[in-house]
C-alpha cells in the first residue's frame, strides 16, 4: 500500500504551495476533490474540462514534483430531490469525463441520499425500523428501488465508458451506502465496479469494527481513507454516539476526528492495515485530516508520523 493525501486541509494554501509542502513532508500521491460538499480548493474542474492547456499546466506541475494522482473526489449527495442533487449529479458527470480526459481509474464519491418519498423536498436517513411506524419501510423501499438502484445503474455505465474501473463509495453517515452491508446491497444490484472507500473513522463512532468490516469486504475494499475518530468517554458514555452539535464545538460533542493515533492507537492501525492488505487490498490510503482540537499543520505532521509507522507497504 501506498500513503496518500486528500489536498482539501491544506485548501488555505495555494495549488502550487500545497503541492512543495506535501512533497516536503515526503507524500508523492494525493487524491483530490472537484467539487460536491468540497469547494474543490486545488482543482478548476470546468477549466480543465474546457482547455487542453490548463490540463497540461496542471499535469506538469504534477510532474515536475514526482506527484501522482492517484484518484478523483466528488463526494456529495447525487440524490438529494432538489437543486442540490442537480448539482452534484452535474459535478460527477463531469468529474467522471475528466477522469477519462486525465486517465484517472478511480473515483471517490458518496452513493447519496435520496427524499422519503416522490413529494419530499429534503434527503431522508433512516436509521431505525422495526415494526412502528410501518411508513419506514415503505420509505426504505422507495429509497433503493425507485431512486438510488436507478440512478447507479446508468452511473456505472457512464463510468465503464470514461475507463473508470472502481466508484469507491465512502461509508460516511446520512448517506444510503453507510457500512459493508449497505455497500453489498448496492453492489449487488450494480455490479462490482461499485466498492467502499473503507474510512474507519465512521465506522468506529457508529459502533463497528472496521478491522472486521475489512474482512466482510475483501475485494469490494476499492479505496482506503487514513481518518481517525474518538469517543470523548465522558460525553458519548452518557449520551451515546447520536451526535447534532456542531463539528466545531469539539469540547463539547461526543465524538471527534482526529488525528490519526489520537483516537485508535497504533497497534490498532498496524492490525488494520494488515488486514486490510491481507484481503487482497494494496493500493492508495488517503490520508483526511479533519481534526479541528489542534492546528492543521500540527494534525497533517501528527498523522503522517502514524501513518508512516503503521502502514503496511
Amino acid at each position: 500500500m501506498k500513503l496518500s493525501y486528500v489536498t482539501d486541509s491544506l485548501g488555505h494554501l495555494p495549488f502550487e504551495e500545497m503541492l512543495d509542502v506535501i512533497t516536503e513532508m515526503g507524500i508523492d500521491t494525493i487524491e483530490m476533490t472537484t467539487g460536491g460538499w468540497s469547494p474543490a480548493p486545488h482543482l478548476k474542474l470546468n477549466e480543465l474540462l474546457e482547455s487542453d492547456y490548463k490540463r497540461a499546466e496542471f499535469l506538469n506541475e504534477l510532474e515536475k514534483r514526482n506527484i501522482k494522482l492517484c484518484a478523483l473526489n466528488c463526494s456529495g449527495n447525487p440524490l438529494d430531490p432538489g437543486e442540490l442533487g442537480k448539482e452534484h449529479r452535474e459535478v460527477t458527470d463531469k468529474t467522471f469525463e475528466l477522469a477519462k480526459l486525465l486517465g484517472i481509474k478511480k473515483v471517490i464519491m458518496m452513493s447519496g441520499l435520496p427524499a422519503g418519498s416522490p413529494e419530499d423536498k429534503i434527503p431522508n436517513w433512516i436509521t431505525y425500523t422495526v415494526s412502528w411506524p410501518p411508513v419506514l419501510k415503505d420509505i426504505l423501499d422507495y429509497q433503493w428501488n425507485e431512486v438510488a438502484i436507478p440512478y447507479w445503474k446508468e452511473l456505472v455505465k457512464k463510468a465503464e465508458s470514461c475507463g473508470i474501473k472502481k466508484i469507491a463509495l465512502e461509508n460516511f453517515s446520512s448517506q444510503l451506502v453507510y457500512n459493508p452491508e449497505t455497500l453489498f446491497k448496492l453492489r449487488n444490484a450494480v455490479g462490482p465496479t461499485v466498492g467502499l472507500n473503507l474510512d474507519p473513522s465512521h465506522l468506529i463512532w457508529m459502533g463497528a469494527d472496521p478491522i472486521l468490516s475489512a474482512r466482510e469486504l475483501g475485494a469490494a475494499i476499492h479505496h482506503v481513507h487514513g481518518k481517525d475518530v474518538r469517543l470523548e468517554r465522558h460525553l458519548s458514555g452518557i449520551n451515546g454516539v447520536m451526535e447534532t452539535k456542531e463539528v466545531t464545538d469539539v469540547a463539547n460533542r461526543a465524538w471527534n476526528y482526529v488525528a490519526v493515533g489520537c483516537g485508535q492507537d497504533l497497534q490498532w492501525w498496524k492490525e488494520f492495515f494488515s488486514v486490510v492488505k491481507m484481503m487482497g487490498y494494496d493500493e492508495e490510503v488517503s490520508l483526511e485530516m479533519e481534526d479541528l482540537t489542534m492546528s492543521v499543520e500540527a494534525g497533517v505532521r501528527t498523522s503522517i508520523d502514524a501513518l508512516k509507522q503503521t502502514l503496511s507497504f
